[in-house]
């Protein structure tokens, strides 16, 4: 049971807090605003709770486009 629990939090702490828990990633999320464009907001939130828990999570939560705000 131990190395489930210790297997289970490794996980977690590897991986992206928004990838993981931000839900499904919009095509507004990962298209980049064109030249002029308005640039897409941060989740403030996901972006510190990544660089607390793992930082390359972040490298990852921007990779994927989860750590942009979905579309309004």
């Amino acid at each position: 049971m131990k190395k489930v629990i210790t297997i289970g939090l490794v996980a977690i702490m590897m991986s992206s807090c928004a990838t993981v828990f931000g839900g499904k990633v919009s095509a507004y999320q990962k298209t980049k605003p064109a030249p002029g464009e308005q640039q897409r907001q941060v989740r403030v939130v996901a972006l510190i709770a990544d660089i607390i828990l793992f930082l390359p999570g972040t490298i990852v939560d921007f990779a994927t486009g989860a750590i942009y705000k979905p579309e309004k």
